[in-house]
């Protein structure tokens, strides 16, 4: 288990669960599902935003918020 913050660009995982209640709510309603695969597709030149695919669309997000997502990594 390790948060999508320590994903390369190109891997994957499986979402397990979240670390922050306030900002999971978000993430669900974006589309981040327990059980949905996960994909580290952009990291912004500084590390910060990333992109991700999720839900069959791309998220963008900040590492802060990508460190509270909780996945198996494949």
């Amino acid at each position: 288990m390790v948060s999508l913050a320590e994903l390369a660009i190109g891997e994957r995982g499986d979402i397990i669960g979240f670390t922050d209640e306030k900002l999971s709510l978000k993430l669900l309603e974006m589309g981040c599902l327990p059980g949905s695969e996960i994909m580290m597709t952009h990291q912004a030149p500084f590390g910060d935003p990333i992109a991700i695919k999720v839900s069959g669309y791309t998220l963008s997000m900040r590492k802060e918020e990508a460190a509270t997502i909780l996945i198996n990594k494949k």
